[in-house]
C-alpha cells in the first residue's frame, strides 16, 4: 500500500483512492504537487544532474538513484502516450498530462508494471514499473532517468522543451 508523505502544509492532498495498491513504500509529494517518482526517495536525497555533460550533449533529466526493483510511480496524473524500447533509454514510458502541456519521461526501467498499456490513464502515484539499468545505463548505478518536457500544441511524444526536474521536485533554495 502506498503511504503518501506530505511536505509543507500547503502541499496538495494526494488522492489516495486513485493510487495503485500494488506499489509498496512511501511516495513523497513535492510542494508543486508532483510525486517524486521513485518510492521511498525524499527530496533531500536527490542530486541535480540536469545539464551534466553526457557523451557530447547536456543531460536533460534528473537521475534518481535507487536499487534495482524499487517501484517507479507516475509523478502526475496523465495518459500513457508511448511505451518505447530505446537503445539509450532501455525500457521507457512517456506520460502526457491531461491538459497535454507536459510529458513525463521515465527511462532505464527494469520492467513495466503489469498491464501497463498505451492509452491507459494513470493517477499520480500509479505504478509504472521498477528502477533498473536498461539501455545504456550502467549496472553499477541503477537509477530512474526522469524528464519533464513542456510541450507545444500538437507536439509529438518525443518533442518538447526540457524543464529541470530537480528544481520542481527538490524545491532547492533560490541561488
Amino acid at each position: 500500500m502506498v503511504r503518501f508523505v506530505d511536505r509543507p502544509a500547503d502541499t496538495p492532498a494526494p488522492a489516495t483512492a486513485t493510487t495503485d495498491d500494488a506499489v509498496q513504500g512511501e511516495i513523497t509529494i513535492a510542494p508543486t504537487g508532483l510525486a517524486i517518482p521513485v518510492a521511498g526517495v525524499r527530496p533531500e536525497q536527490l542530486t541535480d544532474t540536469f545539464g551534466d555533460a553526457r557523451e557530447g550533449h547536456a543531460h536533460g533529466a534528473l537521475d534518481i538513484m535507487a536499487p534495482t526493483g524499487t517501484p517507479v510511480v507516475a509523478a502526475a496524473a496523465g495518459q500513457v502516450e508511448k511505451i518505447f524500447e530505446s537503445a539509450a533509454g532501455g525500457h521507457t514510458v512517456y506520460i502526457r498530462s491531461p491538459d497535454r502541456r507536459w510529458i513525463y519521461y521515465y527511462a532505464h526501467l527494469d520492467g513495466y508494471a503489469p498491464g501497463l498499456a498505451e492509452g491507459q490513464r494513470l493517477a499520480r502515484g500509479s505504478s509504472i514499473g521498477t528502477v533498473g539499468f536498461s539501455g545504456n545505463a550502467s549496472p553499477a548505478g541503477p537509477h530512474l532517468h526522469f524528464e519533464i518536457r513542456l510541450m507545444g500544441a500538437d507536439e509529438p511524444w518525443h518533442g518538447g522543451r526540457p524543464i529541470d526536474p530537480y528544481r520542481v521536485l527538490a524545491n532547492p533554495p533560490a541561488a
